[in-house]
């Protein structure tokens, strides 16, 4: 079937169940990120290939609602499919809750499956939709109905992850969870989102192409843990460890009847835009719940040092993978054909050669030209230029590694660029740059430091549609909640806690041109502590990214003493830590390409 095909197949099936709307997610039970081929359900009704997007059908219309990042990618992606586009944040663009409220007729029924949307989203459209008398039915997966051959639930083996790649074991980090349970008052706690539990478990998987997790819930009482998953996929290695904690095992889906058996006198600690809707449904109605955080989220975004230590390790590795890549494109771009898909693909060869690499950490963006201008461009057979020696290829790319998970962007001169090219290129780079710089009082959240990294960018009256930095976990998901750099706070995207020492955030700010090019450079900086006077606790950034920004690129002349300082010293950085790992002609370009300006 076509996409016209399956709205008109879901359509009828949303007639037998007297549903006038149905929504469809981008999310899994566990409102990740990214998910696995099972939970491509708004891939599969629209075509849209993004990791970002909702799509809600009615009777008469099919929309699909996606954020700046995507826009290009998605006018593309449905043309001709009978989808319409609808643009997230854009003057007069309605948000889904608004379409709903205006395309349901009261009394009507709006519908979707409750496993994939959040409690938080789910309440929040009861709320709405009272006021016209809709009712909600969260019972049925309809896109299930019409899905010939869906893949299966993924039944990869999970692996323990050892302690000297952790920095703390299960068992401690399962008594600071219980310590805030305490502290909150609360005797029971769900958690349902997979880096949480992969985190507090010191377990990884390969459910979730570049997430290294396992699906899985769990439930913690003061003295009971219940971990519901398919067993299967456990080895010996990690029952040895859970069993250290009487953790007890369950089926994977067996948790929505589990935890109908609550006892009415319990406090139960849930975050509602983590756990899905079905979940807190499921609850019995006179349980306390208690909708904050989940206390793992700020746990795990503060890197211990034995982590930190790793992450700077897989940073070397990481920066020799990126360093060579830069070398082999540079020298061969006028010799040998490479194509956007051909040069990612020789970078993932390159970060193979790395020791402890297992994957990479998302999806390739390698964007030539006009493509760079969508953020998360992906090339496709059909898309695929071929390098040419001239213009800007932008590259952003990472991988997991055993000691750490690693995000890092070029943007490559293939040739001589034009002055307005120089010009937004140095712009960025003075952006990061500036950002990079910023020292500040404990307590300054990332809003407080995004204007560093815009402001050489807004004086060219230009913006960039994204937050400029998110957190990084340890070997977990390249987008991890707590930390962030953004202008303004989302509501619908927790980035905006203060800055602690151990997080983890990527500076990335950039400049897109329809049409023409996009620009993006990206190094992680680490959060440490300074000087501590009569003033407080000073902050400042470590900078664990190693890999040579573009010097044929840079229009030096827009630069001032501190930025061009800045460069150079962080140059001499990347110089001394990847030289050794190189071979003697690698070594003479990495010497050109990091001297002085």
């Amino acid at each position: 079937m076509n996409i016209k095909d399956r709205i008109i197949q879901l359509r009828k099936h949303m007639k037998e169940k007297n549903m006038d709307a149905y929504i469809i997610p981008s999310s899994d039970s566990h409102q990740s990120e990214y998910v696995g081929d099972y939970f491509k359900s708004r891939e599969f009704i629209s075509g849209f290939t993004g990791s970002a997007g909702t799509a809600v059908v009615t009777e008469d219309e099919a929309g699909l609602w996606t954020d700046g990042r995507y826009f290009i990618q998605a006018e593309k992606q449905l043309e001709g499919s009978g989808v319409k586009l609808f643009k997230m944040g854009e003057e007069g663009v309605p948000t889904t809750d608004e379409y709903l409220y205006a395309s349901i007729p009261t009394g009507g029924t709006l519908g979707f499956d409750g496993r994939l949307i959040s409690a938080k989203e789910g309440v929040n459209l009861e709320n709405k939709l009272a006021e016209k008398g809709i009712k909600i039915s969260y019972a049925y997966d309809l896109i299930n109905n019409i899905w010939e051959n869906r893949p299966s639930l993924p039944h990869s083996k999970a692996f323990l992850l050892d302690i000297k790649y952790s920095g703390e074991s299960f068992s401690s980090k399962l008594s600071r969870l219980r310590e805030k349970m305490k502290e909150k008052n609360v005797t029971t706690h769900i958690l349902t989102s997979l880096d949480d539990i992969a985190w507090l478990f010191n377990i990884r998987g390969r459910d979730i192409l570049y997430s290294p997790v396992i699906l899985s819930y769990t439930l913690i009482t003061l003295d009971k843990v219940f971990l519901f998953v398919d067993e299967s996929k456990l080895n010996d290695e990690i029952l040895k460890v859970l069993n250290t904690e009487n953790v007890q095992i369950k089926p994977y889906g067996h948790i929505y009847e589990f935890i109908k058996s609550i006892n009415e006198n319990e406090r139960v600690l849930l975050d509602r835009s983590k756990v899905n809707y079905a979940i807190v449904n499921n609850i019995p109605a006179g349980v306390e719940k208690i909708d904050e955080i989940n206390p793992t989220i700020f746990f795990k975004a503060q890197k211990n040092e034995i982590e930190i230590e790793n992450i700077r390790n897989s940073h070397i590795k990481d920066g020799v993978a990126v360093t060579k890549f830069m070398y082999w494109l540079k020298k061969n771009i006028r010799k040998i054909e490479i194509s956007e898909m051909s040069a990612a693909e020789k970078l993932e060869e390159l970060r193979r050669e790395q020791e402890g690499f297992i994957e990479p950490s998302f999806s390739t963006i390698a964007a030539y030209k006009e493509h760079a201008a969508m953020m998360h461009y992906s090339a496709t057979e059909e898309s695929d230029y071929k390098l040419e020696p001239e213009h800007l290829f932008l590259i952003d790319s990472g991988g997991q590694y055993f000691d750490g998970t690693t995000d890092i962007t070029r943007t490559i001169a293939l040739g001589e660029l034009t002055d307005e090219l120089k010009l937004h290129f140095t712009a960025v780079l003075r952006g990061m740059i500036n950002l990079s710089m910023a020292k500040f009082l404990h307590g300054v959240r990332g809003y407080n430091l995004d204007i560093l990294a815009r402001r050489p960018i807004w004086n060219l009256g230009i913006d960039y549609k994204c937050g400029t930095g998110h957190g990084i976990g340890y070997l977990l998901n390249v987008h991890e909640d707590g930390n962030g750099f953004r202008w303004k706070i989302r509501p619908d995207i927790f980035d905006s806690s203060v800055l602690e020492e151990g997080m983890v955030t990527t500076n990335e700010p950039g400049i897109y041109v329809e049409g023409s090019h996009g620009i993006r450079i990206e190094n992680e900086l680490v959060t440490r502590k300074a000087e501590k006077n009569e003033y407080g606790q000073f902050m400042e950034f470590e900078v664990v990214t190693f890999a040579p920004i573009d010097l044929d690129a840079i229009d030096v002349a827009e630069m001032n003493r501190e930025e061009k300082d800045y460069l150079n010293s962080y140059h001499k950085l990347v110089y001394d830590k990847i030289y050794t790992y190189l071979n003697e002609d690698e070594r003479a370009w990495l010497k050109e390409y990091t001297r002085e300006v």
